[in-house]
């Protein structure tokens, strides 16, 4: 193949989302002459545009609509006539997600990283370069780059039922879900995961019905079981329903209602479930869609992931994959930390990523946080372990915020005391959680945790009293 690029680098990167970006401003900071392919109109990728940023600053907003209209009298504030602005709130959504982009654009000017808005395609390889071919999104012109070293980020898209496609309007992703023009007065989720659960306590708190189904016998199937349940029992008192252990079968249309018909694992009981909109949150999938991976010969296991080996690397010398397109849990952070990791061993570094210690988070009220094995885990391996726990009920500053549901626990090695998981349900999970993570990332102990002074009154007190529960000395309980 002649060598008929129109820009030479050191590093492309296909994709602008979190493993893409943070990787193209790491390897800009560690010398490398550094391109980034975004095939959106703005970079950030699926997080900043269409997911957790978006997602998250409905939920933020959607709570302070509830507690307005419910929790907000317990603390003398008397506030009448409470009604909702839903053009208002996209709007405030929407400028967030802009504020964001906005931001990386001007990271990558400050790094010195050539970005290119268009789709980007694996063409070849000559001697130690490979060629990428650009289509760019203005007017569609070609641009063939080349690079030593590419790494592939396009990340991951929904994943549709057969029988449940798409339509963008009714039966819609958690893209479509975030940009409602009003409130459905009966939202059908297909899928009791994250995205799922997050999305419907949104629609919720703003006046919708909302039915959950799920074809396992519980929600948050990949979570701690205890923090599953306990979180089910505080969407069930909110008002969420729940269809568990019941698969979807199809959709049929009632004049301007929709029935999806769904059938009981247990017994095989059919029924309809009437409705306005649908949300299948039923997971995701590599997207790898024209990357020219067949070319190369790069393989893709059965679920689409790309393989690679322990620095990242696929078949082919100097292709690199990282984030939800490869094996693990896809997740934003998990992605950046893969980004940074692969360019820092192309630089001769010693990147690495601990999977032992990637936070989950669930932004629903209460929220979850989980790092670590879960129980049922620690049983299936055979691993002895003690169990330290302590409820948010028991908390002066959880009182005082009116935030009492839930609880901590850990999980710690019976031998050797190490922290080996960590699962919180209640308020702040999401930001208590990295205490956590800290520990098991240095090896810690229960004992350490139990032993380090914490704040007082704070939630991170509860952490402290699960860690002294670990040895059956709990404080204040």
């Amino acid at each position: 193949m002649a060598n008929t690029s129109d820009a030479q680098f050191d590093l492309i990167v296909i994709g602008g989302g979190p493993a893409g970006y943070v990787a193209a401003i790491r390897a800009a900071q560690l010398g490398l002459k550094t391109a980034c392919i975004e095939k959106r109109k703005t970079l950030g990728g699926t997080c900043l545009n269409v997911g957790c940023i978006p997602s998250k600053a409905l939920l933020e907003s959607s709570e302070m609509y509830h507690l307005a209209k419910t929790r907000f009298q317990k603390h003398g504030v008397i506030v009448e006539g409470v009604k909702l602005d839903l053009p208002q709130m996209l709007k405030r959504k929407d400028a967030i997600v802009r504020q964001l982009t906005n931001g990386i654009g001007a990271l990558f000017k400050k790094n010195k990283i050539e970005s290119f808005l268009g789709t980007g395609q694996l063409l070849g390889v000559e001697g130690k370069l490979k060629q990428v071919e650009v289509v760019l999104d203005a007017g569609g012109e070609k641009k063939i780059i080349s690079a030593e070293r590419v790494l592939l980020a396009t990340g991951s898209e929904p994943a549709a039922l057969p029988f449940l496609p798409f339509d963008g309007k009714d039966v819609v992703s958690s893209t479509e879900a975030l940009s409602f023009a009003e409130v459905p007065k009966h939202l059908v989720v297909i899928g009791g995961g994250v995205i799922g659960l997050e999305l419907g306590s949104v629609w919720l708190r703003l006046g919708a019905k909302v039915t959950v189904v799920e074809f396992q016998d519980r929600i948050l199937p990949t979570m701690d079981t205890q923090v599953g349940l306990e979180l089910y029992k505080s969407l069930m008192k909110q008002g969420m329903e729940f269809k568990l252990a019941t698969k979807c079968t199809g959709v049929s249309r009632a004049g301007a209602s929709m029935l999806i018909e769904i059938e009981e694992l247990k017994g095989g009981a059919k029924s309809k479930l009437e409705c306005d909109k649908v949300l299948v949150a039923t997971g995701r999938k590599p997207f790898s869609t024209g990357l020219g991976l067949e070319k190369l010969g790069i393989k893709q296991d059965k679920l689409g992931r790309v393989e690679v080996d322990a620095h990242y690397q696929t078949a082919v010398p100097g292709v690199y994959a990282v984030g939800d397109l490869i094996a693990g849990p896809m997740l934003a952070h998990k992605a950046e930390e893969e980004g940074i990791a692969a360019v820092e061993r192309m630089a001769g570094q010693a990147g690495h990523v601990n999977y032992e210690a990637i936070p989950g988070i669930v932004y629903t009220s209460p929220e979850v946080a989980s790092v670590g094995a879960s129980e049922d885990e620690l049983k299936a391996k055979g691993i002895v372990y003690a169990t330290g726990q302590f409820p948010f009920a028991a908390n002066g500053r959880a009182k005082a915020m009116e935030e009492t549901e839930g609880f901590v626990k850990i999980l710690a090695d019976a031998k050797t005391d190490r922290v080996l998981g960590v699962h919180i349900v209640g308020p702040k999970a999401g930001e208590l959680i990295a205490e956590a993570v800290s520990v098991m990332e240095f090896g810690g102990s229960a004992e350490d945790i139990a032993r380090t002074c914490h704040g007082h009154p704070t939630l991170s007190e509860v952490v402290k009293e699960a860690a002294f529960g670990v040895a059956k000395r709990q404080i204040h309980l």
